[in-house]
């Protein structure tokens, strides 16, 4: 799914769902309303794995940070578009590895905002939480959350994580990877998924159906070429390509999957060359 919205608002409109709180319920969240539980309902008859589909992705971003952590030294984690908080979040999984690994959360939502600044109460001195429209890079890399990340040129790694389907295509999220990835150090990560299926009738009925009930808050269901556009002049690890992402790294064979997979979250992890 996605964490964050497309428009920036100084108040929620609980009138129409969120993305956000939509995600929350499928994982089983309380931080949504009925509306967002009633938009749910339809997606499910439109696509029936994405419960399935939004576990699956919570399970890769988990493995991914761990990945980065243990075995790729990364310490520092920029997460675009975070969603709302939901356990183990980030930086408690990178934490896990080095008590001294630092987050910045990056969403538009104020009900997500809000809630990740509760959540600073953890440690407010390795986590950081936010409000900015993913797309504003300059924003972003200007403020003094992410000046810190950048402080010493240590590696970070940027997640994208079930969040680019919430840019359209005339915003170009493929140029919005490429200007993360030319901020950040030498030897830093981006992690990507993406909401992905090669049956254009689906996309183009699962892309009208969330543009409606958000008021157009929504970018597109994208084919599996696209998602590995965002992958062009990075060095991927941990496969040899893009993959559904429950197969990126399984704990096991008995790792869960989706029961069908009419559409998927696809992508993967790449090092910045």
């Amino acid at each position: 799914m996605c964490g964050p919205e497309c428009g920036e608002r100084l108040i929620p409109d609980l009138s129409k769902p969120s993305v956000a709180r939509m995600y929350d319920h499928l994982l089983g969240g309380t931080d949504n309303y009925q509306v967002d539980r009633d938009a749910c309902d339809e997606l499910l008859q439109l696509a029936p794995s994405t419960r399935d589909l939004a576990l699956v992705n919570r399970g890769f971003l988990v493995r991914a940070v761990r990945y980065l952590a243990r075995e790729c030294g990364v310490r520092r984690f920029l997460d675009h578009g975070s969603g709302l908080p939901t356990r183990p979040n980030v930086h408690q999984v990178a934490q896990d590895v080095d008590p001294s690994s630092e987050v910045v959360y990056i969403d538009n939502d104020p009900v997500v905002h809000a809630h990740g600044r509760g959540m600073l109460a953890e440690d407010p001195t390795t986590t950081a939480v936010l409000q900015a429209d993913m797309r504003d890079t300059d924003k972003i890399f200007n403020s003094p959350e992410v000046q810190r990340l950048l402080r010493d040129d240590q590696p970070v790694a940027a997640l994208f994580v079930s969040v680019l389907h919430c840019i359209p295509e005339r915003d170009d999220p493929w140029d919005l990877v490429r200007r993360v990835a030319s901020r950040l150090p030498a030897g830093s990560y981006v992690v990507i998924s993406q909401l992905a299926s090669d049956d254009a009738g689906l996309r183009a009925r699962i892309t009208q159906f969330m543009a409606e009930i958000t008021g157009g808050e929504w970018g597109e269901v994208r084919s599996i070429g696209d998602v590995n556009r965002f992958f062009e002049g990075l060095e991927l690890v941990g496969t040899a390509k893009p993959v559904e992402v429950s197969r990126w790294q399984p704990d096991s064979d008995l790792a869960p999957r989706q029961r069908t997979d009419e559409w998927i979250e696809y992508g993967g992890v790449a090092k910045i060359r």
